[in-house]
């Protein structure tokens, strides 16, 4: 009697379309994309109009997307794209301070995230990004992508206050977020009124983006959002966003909390830490603080989480349906960090409420 026995099936790889008018770019890209075990390159276009029949044709399942090329520059494609075939997308290019409004709009529009190409030294600076490539590509895999309407910019009204809680510095609202955050925060921060308590934001961001990104939520936001200073007095009505080169803490000194920013080694391969800054909270502040953990890859900010509820802040993750990328939620839920799961366009009346109480 023979027995037969059969290979399971390989896994699928990611298959990923490079879009970039540089043929040192895509060769490299190609090259660190094919290293993973789990991804391949199918196709290469030097601009959008030759992408688009790579598209129809090859069916991927990610693009990784420049920003300035011949024929029709990536925003155009990409807005074009979200709208008519929405796919996931990762930015990439060399733009850097002045091109921080192209990729936070490209984030607006709907791309997963971004990659900043080395300005010097492509080849070693790309290598650099081994790493990075790979989790992007592979957490752009797993998004949930939403239609992006043309023109859709209404910024979502502020909620009504609750109970009396504006009237004391003690309540203060910690927020975590990576993957899909920048417009998870916007959402967030729009609803808050001008008087609400304060907010602490760690968003996994390069640090030349930060500030352009704090400002541009202080534009949309009826509080005043910032970059996050190294020991200055936090006040209600205010947030506070962790620059991208140091992590962001909260102290106090006699009744008032104060920011600290820190450039200790990475927590969870990051820099700032959602989980530096949600211990921190829990150390500080106790059941004073709120803990909210939004979108993102991996499990920044679970643990953290988990401390400040045993801390007795009370602590909600955003839930599935409403994330771009379910990894931070779901690890502290998990883990039982979370007292409440809700959507994101739920969450901050869900935060003034309870504060309100």
């Amino acid at each position: 009697m023979s027995v037969i026995t059969s290979r399971p099936a390989a896994a699928r790889k990611i298959r990923v379309l490079v879009i970039d008018d540089s043929a040192l770019i895509r060769s490299v890209m190609k090259e660190i994309i094919n290293s993973q075990p789990d991804m391949e390159v199918v196709g290469q276009a030097p601009d959008p109009v030759t992408a688009r029949d790579l598209i129809k044709q090859l069916n991927p399942d990610v693009l990784t997307l420049d920003v300035e090329m011949p024929r029709m520059n990536g925003l155009e494609f990409l807005e074009k794209l979200m709208r008519l075939r929405p796919m996931p997308v990762v930015m990439v290019s060399s733009l850097t301070e002045k091109g921080n409004e192209v990729t936070l709009k490209a984030l607006e529009l709907g791309a997963v995230d971004f990659i900043n190409k080395p300005r010097i030294g492509v080849i070693d600076g790309m290598n650099e990004l081994v790493y990075e490539i790979g989790e992007k590509i592979r957490a752009a895999s797993r998004a949930h992508i939403r239609r992006h309407p043309i023109g859709n910019t209404a910024i979502s009204a502020p909620q009504p206050l609750a109970g009396h809680f504006l009237h004391t510095t003690e309540k203060l609202i910690f927020v975590g977020s990576s993957t899909g955050g920048t417009e998870a925060l916007k959402e967030f921060l729009s609803r808050m009124p001008a008087s609400a308590p304060a907010v602490l934001a760690t968003q996994h961001m390069p640090e030349t983006f930060t500030n352009s990104f704090a400002q541009r939520l202080n534009g949309l936001s009826a509080m005043k959002v910032k970059e996050a200073e190294h020991n200055e007095r936090i006040v209600p009505g205010h947030a506070y966003i962790a620059p991208g080169h140091s992590h962001l803490l909260v102290k106090k000194s006699g009744a008032y909390y104060y920011t600290e920013l820190s450039k200790a080694d990475p927590v969870n391969r990051h820099r700032p830490s959602v989980d530096v800054l949600f211990n921190s909270a829990a150390e500080v502040a106790g059941p004073n603080a709120l803990g909210v953990i939004l979108t993102g890859m991996g499990k920044d900010g679970a643990q953290g989480l988990l401390a400040m509820r045993q801390a007795k802040a009370y602590t909600i993750a955003q839930d599935e349906a409403s994330c771009v990328v379910f990894g931070m939620p779901k690890a502290a839920i998990d883990i039982g960090a979370a007292m409440e799961v809700t959507a994101l366009k739920d969450i901050a009346s869900r935060v003034l409420s309870r504060l309100g109480k």
